[in-house]
């Protein structure tokens, strides 16, 4: 009991340090030290792409490593440096090495996370546990968004800094709750220690990733979700901004917590009943939601239009969140492989998110908001009928090195 609160804690603390800085920080730039769009964009692109980069290793580093605890802690301590080096030095280069070390930190996040719950719990509880993580996740970016919005009204957009650094610092204290011994390394990679004739199952050649149909699906599915997802907040952002300038960052504030206040309630349903009804109808109906979400924010211009179609985030981005690392120990099972995979997978999501972003602001830019989301909608729904026509029931994944759905 001891141990599940403290990996509570653990994700409710890492909620905000893990997504980092994100569009807080452009508000403060812009706001407060006026710094150009192309030079915010700029830094802002570049925690973006070091977290490209060192997914996989980073993956691949949570894999080997019998030092999990170590490495939360190595990258919760880097993001609370960034969180002092920028509001002290506010200029170009200091900024910018702040980033790429945040986005290289905050790779490591997802795969300890999920390798250490995986360490402690095992396959057979890892759906449920899975859930309850991210519903504890998604608690501690609600909480963090109102603080960030309700804080920001009274010191303004650098009291988000010092919110995300003691919410770093936090988390340490629930890291060193989780006794060291009680993770299983060999779980944690995703083998099956004992499971063959009594001995510890070894590592699987890479070839068997690589031959993997079902997680090249997998991995193509999550970039085309992102491709339609990840733009959608922004350009609601921009949006909320022409409106009323001096409120953005708590206007942005209440579309966050409104979806993270959503996601909890389906983390927990992916947690409760994914084993019951499997993956693909989940996850599917993620893409329904998100496909619907971008027509919806066409119909109007209201400012609590659009945060209550935000809203509908919390279904889409939550099912999601749950359902990715549970689907790819599924295909990974036996493998020892399962981090690198998740690493692999989530920069298939990287590079779909770093598209959309491009893609939608050119179209707003050239055609509007109305054309971007249209746009957007319209590839969650090409995605949905890939994933509904390609990709198959995850749950049923043979138990060694993934070779039930190798060749499906």
């Amino acid at each position: 009991m001891r141990t599940a609160r403290s990996l509570d804690a653990l994700n409710f603390f890492l909620a905000d340090v893990r997504d980092g800085l994100g569009p807080y920080l452009a508000v403060y730039l812009l706001a407060v030290h006026h710094w150009d769009q192309a030079g915010t964009g700029l830094v802002l692109s570049l925690a973006g792409i070091a977290g490209l980069v060192a997914q996989a290793p980073a993956g691949a580093l949570v894999d080997h490593s019998r030092a999990k605890r170590g490495l939360i802690v190595l990258a919760a301590v880097t993001v609370t440096l960034v969180c002092l080096v920028i509001p002290l030095w506010p200029s170009f280069w200091p900024v910018a090495l702040a980033q790429l070390a945040s986005g290289a930190a905050s790779a490591i996040f997802p795969p300890v996370i999920a390798a250490v719950t995986l360490g402690l719990v095992g396959h057979a509880a890892f759906t449920r546990r899975t859930g309850r993580n991210e519903a504890w996740n998604h608690a501690g970016n609600a909480f963090a968004a109102l603080a960030a919005g309700a804080l920001s009204l009274w010191w303004g957009p650098i009291a988000v800094f010092w919110l995300l650094g003691a919410m770093a610092l936090a988390s340490l204290a629930a890291v060193f709750a989780i006794p060291g011994e009680a993770i299983d390394h060999d779980l944690a990679r995703g083998l099956d220690p004992g499971a063959a004739g009594g001995g510890a199952e070894r590592p699987s050649g890479w070839r068997v990733l690589l031959t993997c149909r079902p997680l090249l699906i997998f991995a193509l599915c999550v970039a085309l979700f992102h491709l339609a997802n990840a733009a959608m907040l922004p350009l609601v952002g921009q949006k909320l901004a022409q409106q009323d300038l001096n409120s953005g960052t708590a206007l942005m504030s209440a579309c966050i917590v409104a979806a993270q206040l959503v996601m909890i309630p389906m983390a927990w349903l992916v947690g409760a009943r994914a084993d019951a009804w499997g993956r693909k109808p989940l996850f599917l109906a993620g893409f329904v939601v998100l496909a619907a979400r971008g027509a919806l924010y066409t119909l109007s211009d209201d400012p609590w239009w659009l945060v209550a179609v935000q809203a509908m985030d919390g279904v889409g981005a939550g099912l999601f969140g749950a359902l990715f690392p549970v689907i790819i120990a599924d295909l990974t099972r036996g493998t020892g492989h399962f981090n690198v995979s998740l690493g692999a997978v989530a920069t298939a999501q990287g590079i779909g998110a770093s598209l959309s972003n491009a893609m939608a602001g050119l179209i707003a830019a050239e055609m509007g908001y109305d054309a971007a989301f249209l746009t957007l909608a319209a590839i969650a729904a090409i995605a949905g009928l890939v994933f509904w026509w390609a990709m198959p029931e995850s749950r049923r994944a043979a138990p060694r090195h993934g070779l039930g759905l190798a060749t499906a």
